[in-house]
């Protein structure tokens, strides 16, 4: 097995601890905090629309005062995203913090969030994409579970929305299957899995944007991998890309250690103009199937308009064959 560089830590950051902290539950009427951790926000009417989807949801709407905030591409400067985070967590009358959007730059306050204060005040957090950095984070400084899903400026259709009702309102035990489309297709081809490796797994989930995640190697703010079940996803990633991410993954001993994985979308990720690029099956066939543990690919996780709401840190068991995961335990403590 590869060496690991997991345990090295770095900057102010505490030991991983020990077990998972559950979130508190949500209820309509209750109110969120709606920040910008990550990039800045082009068009305002994007932030209005997020605020009017959380309304729309049910909630009363608190808004962090850089939510709309410029410094460069991101969202304010470290200091400022962070202090809205940790705000946010401190606030008593906030139930659940909303990620208005991903981008890049959620890396960069890690070492800014109070970790204690998180752990003292443990709260529901969603986001995808660069929002990964956070999520990792939470649950190696802190030990919180938090959700991979919609951000509050993205698509609130219909799946979303119910989507997001049975996780949180109705704490349901999720059983996260495909939606299966044919359309005017003699056979399905839209949200069709595709078995890597056969089998069932059960883990805790970690994971996210893919290249969000390797970013993080040798810093203390990635989870232990050991009997976890990795899901990932990315957009606009050459396959050659990929490639490296997943050596990155092999070399730093991730791989090694999961005992299941699922890999949601890829979208614009198709290779190039030029000869001799490795597709993504291949890429797939040379780092997942020598492992030998159930694997699949095609989850509706990731950059598309339909997507799971997954628990980071929620304990599951996937089938690879059926291209199935469910929830095994509850992610939210006792009211």
């Amino acid at each position: 097995m590869a060496t690991s560089l997991l345990p090295l830590a770095g900057g102010s950051a505490t030991a991983a601890p020990r077990g998972r902290l559950l979130p508190p539950p949500l209820d309509r009427g209750d109110t969120v905090g709606l920040v910008s951790p990550s990039a800045a926000t082009d068009d305002p009417l994007d932030l209005q629309l997020a605020q009017e989807a959380m309304e729309a949801l049910g909630f009363k709407v608190k808004t962090g005062p850089h939510l709309a905030s410029r410094r460069g591409h991101l969202a304010g400067t470290d200091a400022e995203r962070a202090g809205d985070l940790n705000a946010m967590f401190a606030d008593k009358s906030v139930k659940a913090i909303i990620c208005a959007r991903g981008g890049s730059g959620a890396a960069r306050v890690l070492p800014l969030l109070d970790y204690d204060l998180i752990r003292r005040n443990p709260k529901v957090l969603l986001g995808y994409s660069d929002i990964t950095a956070l999520h990792n984070a939470l649950l190696a400084q802190a030990g919180l579970i938090s959700f991979h899903g919609p951000i509050g400026s993205g698509s609130w259709n219909s799946f979303n929305a119910d989507q997001f009702r049975r996780v949180f309102f109705d704490r349901e035990a999720m059983q996260y299957r495909n939606v299966a489309d044919v359309g005017d297709e003699l056979v399905q081809r839209r949200n069709r899995t595709v078995t890597i490796s056969g089998g069932r797994a059960r883990g805790e989930l970690v994971g996210g944007n893919l290249t969000v995640l390797t970013a993080l190697a040798g810093s203390p703010y990635l989870p232990d991998f050991t009997g976890k079940i990795l899901f990932l996803e990315d957009v606009s990633e050459a396959p050659y890309r990929i490639d490296r991410m997943f050596s990155t993954l092999k070399l730093m001993g991730a791989l090694d250690r999961i005992a299941g994985l699922i890999f949601g979308e890829c979208t614009d990720c198709d290779p190039g103009g030029g000869y001799g690029s490795l597709t993504l099956p291949q890429i797939f066939d040379d780092h997942v199937k020598p492992l030998k543990i159930p694997a699949y690919r095609g989850a509706m996780i990731g950059h598309i308009r339909q997507q799971f709401i997954v628990p980071v840190g929620g304990r599951v068991e996937m089938d690879a064959d059926a291209g199935t995961f469910r929830l095994l335990e509850p992610v939210f403590r006792e009211a």
